[in-house]
């Protein structure tokens, strides 16, 4: 991986290079139009939005967009990206099981919540405009945010592979041009102690450095029993670092930034909800408290990354922009499946990832004429190493796999909009990607403990039941085309058709040995394994038909869409246990199960509901979101006896709830010299399956969380101060779970045996345990400006 520097090296001079040749009169323009986008207090239609990788009006884009202004996720009290979801339709943002800061996201029913390497994610998570490739780190917080954008549907015309669901793009503020130091602090209920200190200063005319420190912290939910340690605790450190030049009216903006996050949280427990099949341990009182013994190696995640983004005005109508970026992240995970103090289903892990990545873009902005080409190159390095110990008649049995994943990507890309009159517009655009994946597989059996990896003093077991080495290139083409119209400035109609892919790969879980004779030549030969270890990309085909527009004088917003969607070549991983030598373990099985369709509706608006009634200045406004998906399978294919058999019909859409809504009422009024927030917002999920195999024990019922604030804001400001409650009815619903019993491997029903619960089909114990959102929280955050 050290190579990576001197490539990132040669990017960042690309950038550079990209000043070097303007010519002399190109510096000396004189453009009074800052270069970074900014909401508009004209209603949520005025947002600046930039999901066309150019500034448009949100009215004007024919996407489902949800943008929120920094300035309302701080009157919201939002701590982190996840909590977008609660009030954006059809979308599913929330921390992986065991951590604080590996994100499962889920858009219109597609996205992926395992983060082994090898897996691809299916919706693209950006920050400042550089695509995060893994999920491991992107749980990102929320402070020195300019807004955040929630694009809905696919986007792989304009951002690429694993952008099949749709994109979250995080957007950080432009440095101001005099003196700012701002200080936030947070407390709150189960110990919660924030502190954000950003400071920026001019250096001359045209230079601007500032940075952020931020400490977030939060005592447990819950305990582990036998370690003592706090479960579903917080203990974040983080920084930004920024460097600009130019702006404010000059042509060229260089802007040089760096990130560094380091999360030293407990690694959270799973809560059983059976007993231990074997010890007959109870299941626990309170979902929060977990029993897991493993705890080596300690939970710690550390992410960090730089950036250059260089934007030059070649002329009035065409911008240059170059895109450059390094990223690096590094996790230790104690996975404790069975969550008992003993040794049954265990898995230490580590992963480590890495990533270069180039972009480039020419727009053009004259007369009727608007959009882009661009060139994007993605060179990223994903490697996964862990233990699944199990109790066994062999006195502990592990398996050891290291799975290393390479991906290089280039792409092509175009995207322009034709106005043939005021009213009618015409958009199309294509992306042609060159995607290739490496692997490097190796599973090797352990006998009396642990590997070596790990500080285990287990002995080799035979041959590896995996040794694999190959490549796969994948290449697509993804178009996209839109038509609006607008009936009156500030409304649109519009509608489009787009395609997106998520890349194929190989399965870091498979076990080669027990790879079928593909080939019929007697032999279990490298072709076979490549064969059954490998995955084909899963595809989409998108139709959406659409409104927004402002009206009654701005005081309302509405934006509604209709979409469809045809998905095919579906990527289903999963683990299970199995059979490797005779041996009972644990095994990946990943397939393109087959094709699905979804189908739905999304409402979104805003309305000032009355303004100057109870004093001069006073607002209340409403601001609502709903969406509807039903999501099909329509083929799924698993092998039963060895039989291809179509199972659609038992199964469900992961992590896709039929019904997502949210209302936020809100007050503003003047007091004093300053203002006064009161809002309250109620939100709700319909039941959510966890896996496609549908599970009465770790799937979610519907339910509803209720959220309030209160802000006080000085003039211009200046300080402010908060109070702000989440879940406060402390509803108790679950989020993720682990289940490793029998079920039908056609209907997916689960039998019980003579003690009424669940059969174990992996360890002694039985693993079925569950991850909960979290409970009532109430804090405190104040702000002084300088």
């Amino acid at each position: 991986m050290k190579a990576f520097a001197p490539k990132f090296g040669t990017l960042l001079l690309c950038g550079v290079g990209a000043i070097a040749l303007l010519p002399a009169q190109a510096m000396a323009q004189d453009d009074t139009a800052p270069t970074s986008a900014s909401a508009a207090d004209e209603g949520e239609g005025g947002i600046v939005v930039t999901a066309r990788r150019r500034e448009e009006r949100l009215t004007d884009v024919p996407i489902s967009v949800t943008a929120f202004t920094g300035d309302s996720l701080a009157k919201a009290g939002a701590v982190d990206i996840t909590d977008l979801a609660n009030v954006t339709p059809n979308t599913t943002l929330e921390p992986s099981r065991g951590t604080n800061s590996t994100l499962t996201a889920f858009i219109r029913g597609v996205g992926q919540q395992d983060p082994v390497s090898g897996f691809e994610q299916g919706v693209g998570i950006y920050l400042d405009d550089v695509y995060l490739n893994r999920p491991q780190g992107a749980v990102l917080d929320i402070y020195d945010v300019e807004r955040i954008e929630v694009l809905r549907g696919p986007q792989g015309t304009l951002y690429g592979r694993n952008t099949i669901g749709g994109a979250v793009k995080y957007v950080t503020r432009m440095l101001p041009q005099e003196f700012s130091l701002k200080l936030r602090g947070t407390y709150g209920t189960y110990d919660q102690a924030d502190g954000v200190i950003t400071a920026s200063a001019p250096i001359g005319d045209i230079v601007r450095v500032g940075g952020s420190v931020a400490r977030l912290s939060r005592g447990g939910f819950g305990t582990n029993l036998t370690t003592g340690e706090e479960n579903y605790n917080k203990d974040i450190w983080a920084a930004r670092g920024t460097f600009e030049m130019g702006g404010y009216g000059e042509p060229v903006l260089i802007r040089i930034s760096g990130d560094y996050t380091l999360d030293k949280s407990n690694a959270r427990g799973g809560h059983r909800l059976i007993p231990g099949l074997q010890s007959g341990t109870p299941v626990l009182a309170d979902v929060f408290d977990t029993q897991g013994g493993l705890v080596d190696p300690k939970q710690r995640v550390e992410a960090y990354g730089l950036a250059m983004n260089v934007t030059v005005d070649l002329s009035d109508a065409v911008t240059l922009r170059s895109i450059s970026a390094w990223r690096k992240d590094k996790s230790a995970s104690p996975i404790d499946f069975d969550a008992l103090p003993a040794v049954d289903l265990d898995v230490p892990a580590y992963y480590n990832n890495e990533q270069i990545s180039q972009e480039l873009q020419l727009l053009y902005e004259g007369g009727p004429l608007h959009g882009l080409i661009g060139f994007y190159y993605l060179d990223a390095k994903a490697d996964t190493q862990f233990d699944v110990r199990l109790y066994t008649t062999f006195n502990g049995f592990t398996a050891f796999t290291e799975a290393n994943v390479d991906t290089k990507t280039y792409a092509i890309f175009g995207d322009f909009t034709y106005d043939f009159t005021d009213q009618l517009s015409l958009s199309v655009g294509g992306r042609y990607t060159w995607d290739t994946r490496y692997a490097r597989i190796l599973r090797q059996n352990y006998l009396g403990g642990g590997s070596p990896v790990f500080g285990g003093a287990g002995i080799p077991f035979g041959a590896p039941s995996t040794d694999f080495d190959g490549n796969r290139e994948f290449k697509k083409f993804t178009p996209r085309a839109s038509i609006s119209f607008k009936p009156e400035p500030g409304q649109n109609i519009y509608a489009s058709y787009s395609q997106g892919f998520k890349g194929g790969g190989f399965d870091p879980r498979g076990v080669g040995v027990n790879a079928p004779d593909y080939n019929n030549n007697g032999l279990n030969d490298d072709s076979d394994v490549a064969t059954f270890l490998s995955f084909r990309p899963e595809k989409v085909e998108s139709y959406e038909v659409g409104y927004k527009g402002s009206f009654a004088d701005g005081r309302v917003y509405v934006a509604v869409a209709g979409f469809y969607a045809d998905y095919t070549d579906v990527q289903i991983p999963g683990s299970v246990a199995c059979s490797v030598g005779g041996i009972q373990t644990f095994c990946g099985i990943v397939s393109n199960a087959g094709k699905a369709r979804f189908k739905g509706v999304e409402l979104e608006t805003s309305i000032r509901v009355a303004q100057d009634f109870a004093t001069a200045g006073d607002r209340l406004t409403f601001n609502g979101a709903a969406g509807y998906i039903d999501a099909k399978y329509r083929e799924y294919i698993t092998n039963i006896a060895s039989t291809p058999t179509d199972v659609a019909q038992y199964r469900k859409v992961q992590n896709t709830p039929k019904w997502t809504a949210s209302g936020t009422l809100a007050y503003t009024t003047p007091m004093g010299d300053g203002d006064l927030s009161l809002s309250s917002t109620l939100s709700y999920r319909s039941k959510t399956y966890q896996f496609e195999v549908p599970n009465p024990y770790i799937d979610q019922d519907g339910y509803a969380l209720l959220d309030a604030s209160i802000v006080y804001t000085a003039p211009g400001g200046r300080w402010s101060i908060g109070v702000h409650g989440k879940n406060l009815t402390d509803k108790e619903y679950k989020t993720s779970g682990y289940t490793f019993v029998v079920a039908d491997a056609a209907t997916g029903a689960i039998p019980v045996g003579t003690n009424g619960y669940p059969i174990s089909a992996l360890g002694k114990e039985g693993t079925l345990t569950a991850f909960y959102g979290n409970p009532r929280q109430v804090f405190v955050t104040g702000t002084i400006s300088f």
